[in-house]
C-alpha cells in the first residue's frame, strides 16, 4: 500500500537533504560511537554500547521512514492550481467568527506543516474542514477548544 504525500518542490528538497544528512553524516557518526564503545572490552557492562546501538536503531528506523515518505512523494505544481475552490497548496484567508480575527494560512502535507509560518496541514482538523471550501462558504469546525466558524475570505497561490 502506498501513502502518496504530496510537497512542495522546497519541501521535498529539504526532506531529501535531511535525509543525506542522516545518512552520511549521523550514520557514521554513530557507527564511530559503536566503535568506540566496544573497543573499551566487557559489551555486557557497558552503557556507552548499549546507549549507542540504541541510538543507531532509532536512526535506522527514521532513515527507513524517510526513504518510505520519499518513494511516495508527489510534487504538487502551483501553477496547476485552481482557486476556485481550497486545496493543498492553496493560501486561505478566513475569518474566525469566534474571535472577530482574520488569519492566513496555507495548506499543505503533514510533514511540511509549521504554525509558526501559518501552515496548516491538510489532515488537521481545520485544515480538512477547509478543504473543498469556495470564497464565501462559512464552515464550523470541531477543534479541541470546541466548535469554530470560519468564513472563507481568499484563496490564491
Amino acid at each position: 500500500m502506498s501513502d502518496v504525500q504530496y510537497f512542495t518542490r522546497e519541501g521535498l528538497e529539504a526532506l531529501k537533504a535531511e535525509l543525506s544528512n542522516l545518512k552520511h553524516v549521523e550514520r557514521p557518526r554513530i557507527i564511530q560511537a559503536i566503535a568506540e564503545a566496544r573497543d573499551k572490552g566487557d559489551l555486557s557492562e557497558n552503557a556507552e554500547y548499549d546507549a549507542a546501538k540504541e541510538a543507531q536503531g532509532h536512526l535506522e528506523d527514521k532513515i527507513a521512514q524517510m526513504d518510505h515518505l520519499i518513494a511516495n512523494a508527489r510534487v504538487i505544481d502551483s501553477s496547476q492550481l485552481n482557486t476556485n475552490k481550497v486545496s493543498i497548496l492553496c493560501k486561505v484567508k478566513v475569518k474566525n467568527h469566534n474571535v472577530g480575527k482574520e488569519a492566513v494560512y496555507q495548506l499543505v502535507s503533514e510533514t511540511e506543516a509549521n504554525l509558526k509560518e501559518n501552515k496548516i496541514s491538510v489532515k488537521s482538523a481545520i485544515g480538512s474542514g477547509l478543504l473543498g471550501k469556495a470564497k464565501g462558504d462559512i464552515v464550523e469546525i470541531q477543534v479541541p477548544a470546541g466548535i469554530v466558524r470560519l468564513e472563507v475570505l481568499d484563496i490564491s497561490i
